[in-house]
């Protein structure tokens, strides 16, 4: 299970992240720039549902311990390049201004 909490609203947005499975949980702490999640997102979605679909993206890819404990959301792309193509599949289609 994943939770997402935007913490910051301003630019650079922040979220704290808790990913809990196997009776365990990680804690992130990650930031995302408006101009960031508007290319990544084109407005397909919340800001919060979008870190949502990275840490979904991640978890296909890594064990949750191996998620750093705090980052920007372009490191992602960094380790796995294909990020940015693939994140598209990964967002649940929310239209902005509805859901959290």
């Amino acid at each position: 299970m994943i939770t997402v909490k935007q913490t910051g609203h301003s630019d650079p947005f922040t979220f704290d992240v808790v990913i809990r499975e196997s009776g365990s949980e990680t804690h992130h702490r990650v930031t995302m720039s408006r101009a960031d999640y508007d290319r990544l997102t084109n407005g397909a979605c919340l800001p919060d549902h979008c870190v949502e679909a990275a840490f979904r993206f991640l978890l296909d890819r890594e064990p949750k311990e191996a998620i750093l404990s705090s980052f920007d959301i372009t490191v992602i792309a960094r380790y796995f390049p294909e990020f940015e193509a693939k994140l598209p599949q990964y967002i649940v289609a929310v239209p902005t201004g509805e859901g959290s």
